[in-house]
C-alpha cells in the first residue's frame, strides 16, 4: 500500500512537471515573429565652441597679453574638432561692451576679457546675455554665467624680491606699478617681503619704493618711472 502510494506520488509529480513545462513553454512562446532592422548612421562632430579672448594690450608684449595669446593657441590647437577661438587687441574699458556685441553677433558663445578694466562692462554683459558664458581674469564679480579665473602670481613676486634683495648693492629697489589694485598690492607685498628677507639674511637695510604709472600697459611711462 505504501509502495503503491509513493508510485502514485511519483508518476503525479512526473505528469505535474511534464504539464507545468508544456505549460510554461505555451506561456513564452511567442505567436509572433518580429524582425528588428539596425540603421547604421554616421557619428556626427560635436558643434564648435566659439570663444573670443579679450585683450587690454598687444600680443607682442610679451608679457600679460602675449601669455593669454600662448594659451589660446595651444587650447585651439589641441581641441580643433571642437573649438574656435578669437581675439581682439588693444581693447579699453570703454571700449569692451562693444566689442563683446560683436564677438556676439558673429556667434561666439564663450568670452574671456582679461583685465581687471573689463570687469564691470563684462558683468553687465552677462546679465544682458544669459545665454552666452563669460570668464573673467582678475576681478571679483561673478553671475551664473560669468566667473572668474587668476593665478598664484605672487609667489613669483615673492621670489623676484629674493633675487633683488640679493643682488642690490644699495639697499633701494624700486617697482613700477600699473594701478594699486589689490591684485597689484597684492604683488607689491610680495615682493618685498622676499627682499626684505633676503635682506635681514644677508645683513641689508632695503627699502621698496612703488611708483603707480596708471596704466597696464605703456612703455614711455614705465621707462620714465
Amino acid at each position: 500500500m505504501v509502495n503503491r502510494l509513493y508510485i502514485g506520488l511519483a508518476i503525479g509529480i512526473v505528469i505535474g512537471a511534464l504539464i507545468g513545462s508544456i505549460s510554461f513553454y505555451t506561456l513564452y512562446t511567442p505567436s509572433v515573429y518580429t524582425t528588428t532592422t539596425v540603421i547604421r548612421t554616421e557619428h556626427k562632430p560635436p558643434e564648435k565652441i566659439r570663444a573670443a579672448f579679450i585683450y587690454v594690450g598687444p600680443i607682442g608684449d610679451f608679457g600679460w597679453s602675449h601669455a593669454h595669446e600662448v594659451g589660446r593657441q595651444v587650447a585651439e590647437k589641441l581641441f580643433s574638432d571642437w573649438l574656435k577661438t578669437e581675439k581682439k587687441e588693444f581693447v579699453s574699458k570703454e571700449a569692451t561692451a562693444n566689442v563683446i556685441d560683436e564677438f556676439i553677433r558673429q556667434g561666439y558663445n564663450v568670452i574671456f576679457t582679461t583685465s581687471f578694466d573689463h570687469m564691470d562692462p563684462t558683468y553687465e554683459k552677462a546679465l544682458q546675455y544669459p545665454n552666452v558664458m563669460f570668464f573673467h581674469c582678475s576681478g571679483y564679480k561673478r553671475a551664473p554665467n560669468m566667473g572668474t579665473y587668476f593665478a598664484d602670481l605672487y609667489q613669483i613676486y615673492y621670489l623676484n624680491g629674493l633675487i633683488a634683495g640679493a643682488v642690490t648693492q644699495t639697499g633701494n629697489l624700486g617697482y613700477v606699478a600699473a594701478h594699486t589694485i589689490p591684485e597689484v598690492v597684492r604683488h607689491i607685498n610680495a615682493f618685498a617681503i622676499g627682499a626684505m628677507e633676503m635682506g635681514r639674511i644677508l645683513g641689508k637695510n632695503i627699502k621698496v619704493y612703488v611708483i603707480e604709472i596708471g596704466a597696464w600697459y605703456d612703455p614711455d611711462a614705465a621707462r620714465e618711472a
